[in-house]
């Protein structure tokens, strides 16, 4: 892999790590704010410091089809995700739902040979079927339940999720990957304002400290700066790749759920954790032939090009 590479494997490693607390502060939220409100709220909370940003740095406006693209991250990562992982926390453990979310990677790497058109090869396929398996055997194993609504709801957010995380790595190859994030919540706040309005004044009852700060969490953090590195790392490593390592996710979850919410971990927890990770490894070299510059280009033209005749 070239130096370029490993850059993009270690910034999406560390928007892996932002992202691992989604899920545990989302079921604190939950708990005392409707999910709707939550999944949403969040998101135009978000939207403040994206303006700012984009205005400080005098980014042009996107090309129209550059904007059907963010539709698709407004579709995924603002609207379906947030607000369909939040209804599930009402209902399961955030390591339940974390389990369910091990799917992701396999689903972004499906997306990523659709939208951007990259071509893995037979062994990295290899690769992500194992470690989508071996997480989904600890599912098993550790107890994770039968299928009930929530893991529906998982599933639904997992498969719109993974849209609008392939989506967004293809733009950041064009517009770049804090842009990506901070156009699509902008775009998205007029979408937002209405029901955010609504619900929040439907809201009845106090909301406790720990709820605020959960909440600043996954506004700031999941919403926000997490796609900085997240949306750079799919862009410099290849999507189908760097999406490996949200295998690791469910990992991180668990040993932060440990640490913050002293929840016990197994030692078999640790055992399948080796295992993903060396799926990841090795996937990492195996080869996935790059798009074609034409084929990349898809919903708009190339950054370089923009404002040219």
């Amino acid at each position: 892999m070239s130096s370029r590479e490993n850059t993009g494997m270690a910034l999406g490693l560390l928007g892996v790590v932002i992202f691992s607390l989604t899920l545990p502060f989302t079921r604190i939220v939950v708990q005392e704010v409707h999910p709707l409100l939550n999944g949403l709220g969040r998101a135009l909370f978000a939207a403040i410091p994206a303006a700012l940003l984009l205005l400080w740095r005098r980014e042009k406006w996107p090309t129209w089809k550059q904007i059907k693209g963010l539709s698709l991250v407004i579709a995924g990562v603002i609207l379906g995700f947030p607000v369909l992982s939040a209804w599930a926390m009402q209902t399961l453990p955030a390591s339940h739902g974390a389990l369910v979310n091990g799917l992701q990677p396999l689903c972004v790497a499906l997306y990523a040979a659709w939208l951007s058109h990259e071509r893995p090869s037979k062994a990295f396929w290899a690769c992500a079927a194992l470690g989508s398996a071996l997480v989904l055997s600890y599912a098993l194993i550790s107890g994770a339940g039968s299928i009930q609504a929530g893991d529906v709801l998982m599933l639904g957010a997992i498969a719109i999720g993974g849209l609008g995380y392939a989506e967004g790595g293809r733009l950041a190859k064009e517009i770049g990957g804090w842009q990506v994030i901070c156009w699509a919540l902008v775009l998205s706040t007029p979408l937002l304002i209405g029901p955010v309005t609504y619900l929040a004044l439907q809201h009845q009852g106090g909301i406790s400290a720990k709820t605020w700060w959960a909440f600043g969490y996954v506004s700031l953090f999941s919403q926000f700066i997490g796609f900085f590195a997240w949306y750079a790392g799919l862009a410099m490593g290849g999507i189908a790749r760097v999406s490996q390592i949200q295998l690791l996710q469910i990992f991180f979850t668990i040993a932060f759920s440990a640490l913050f919410f002293g929840e016990h971990i197994e030692p078999i927890t640790w055992l399948f954790a080796v295992g993903v990770i060396v799926t990841v490894m090795l996937g990492r070299k195996t080869s996935v032939r790059p798009a074609e510059q034409q084929k990349i280009a898809g919903f708009g033209s190339s950054y370089a090009d923009r404002g040219k005749p």
